[in-house]
């Protein structure tokens, strides 16, 4: 089946957030999360770990994946019931936005690379990004398109796969996601030869969003609610509480200054906002581009697949 076939029948939206009473017993979510030890990307993994979606009721079940195309197929199966992280060219229905810009992705060389910029880069040269659809793809695509680079886009899978084939030679340039990397940028293993927001169309779009299965949708529409109701609240939480920095940097193995740095400096909260719907008519042009979609969706399509449930008031 045709991933945009799939994706037409693979999900609608929340068109409602009425009060919904708590259920007497926990409900369970399978998310299934690309790249699941990026920061921004962890609101289900610190909201349980804070006691968040427990207090609305839920109880998550979280699994990673090595990026959009496997989490896509994971939701689309049923295997999942929501798939955190996913390009939004690649999905285009969406329960709510995950980020805004592109600010949290880079490119780099090891340290003893002759390439400097990006743009040395030649047609014997190979660049990562992680699975067809996600946002290192659309990124590595508009590298080609807008700034002209040569190298041949390679998908790699995540970004430990990936470190280890471009230190060891089998791709010349490789890609992450913060914080991964940053420990070995400063200790000048690695060189950042370019980063996302390097594609100017790129900058102020809803890159990824969240996506969720359509029976669990129809069946369970009050759950999906609350689910966004603790997504919000944990996403505060990562943003006001310390402990949600203490939480992270033991789960990545990492210092908590690192940790702080990579949010201030790469992951703004407002990139993160599940309600910001920004820069659509690109998102679709580059939808249509990489044959996600055959046209650009209408006004009144828009409006069907991207209700997103308000906040409670």
């Amino acid at each position: 089946m045709p991933m945009r076939i799939a994706l037409r029948s693979m999900v609608l939206v929340v068109t409602s957030a009425a009060m919904v009473s708590a259920a007497s017993g926990a409900d369970t979510v399978k998310v299934a999360i690309g790249q699941i030890d990026a920061w921004a990307n962890q609101a289900p993994t610190l909201g349980m770990k804070a006691g968040i979606f427990q207090k609305h009721g839920i109880v998550l079940e979280t699994f990673g994946t090595q990026g959009a195309g496997e989490t896509l197929q994971a939701v689309i199966s049923g295997s999942a019931d929501i798939g955190i992280g996913i390009g939004t060219a690649g999905a285009m229905r969406a329960i709510a936005a995950a980020y805004v810009g592109v600010g949290d992705q880079y490119w780099y060389v090891p340290a003893n690379s002759p390439l400097q910029r990006l743009t040395d880069a030649t047609e014997k040269h190979t660049m990562a990004y992680s699975t067809n659809g996600a946002t290192s793809h659309v990124i590595a695509l508009g590298f080609v398109k807008q700034l002209g680079v040569k190298a041949k886009p390679t998908a790699t899978g995540g970004p430990p796969a990936t470190y280890t084939m471009t230190m060891t030679g089998q791709i010349d340039i490789g890609w992450a996601v913060v914080p991964f990397g940053l420990a070995e940028l400063q200790e000048g293993k690695i060189r950042v030869i370019a980063r996302g927001p390097d594609v100017p169309t790129l900058r102020n779009q809803t890159i990824r969003v969240q996506i969720v299965n359509a029976n669990a949708l129809k069946e369970r529409k009050d759950v999906m609610i609350r689910f966004m109701r603790a997504y919000r609240e944990s996403l505060d939480w990562m943003y006001a509480n310390p402990l949600a920095v203490k939480y992270y940097a033991e789960t990545i193995k990492q210092p908590e200054s690192l940790v702080v740095m990579q949010r201030d400096q790469y992951n703004p909260k407002d990139a993160l906002s599940p309600d910001r719907l920004s820069d659509l008519d690109q998102v679709m042009a580059d939808a249509v581009e990489m044959k996600f979609l055959d046209a650009p969706l209408t006004k009144e399509q828009l409006a069907e697949f991207f209700q997103i449930p308000p906040p409670r008031t």
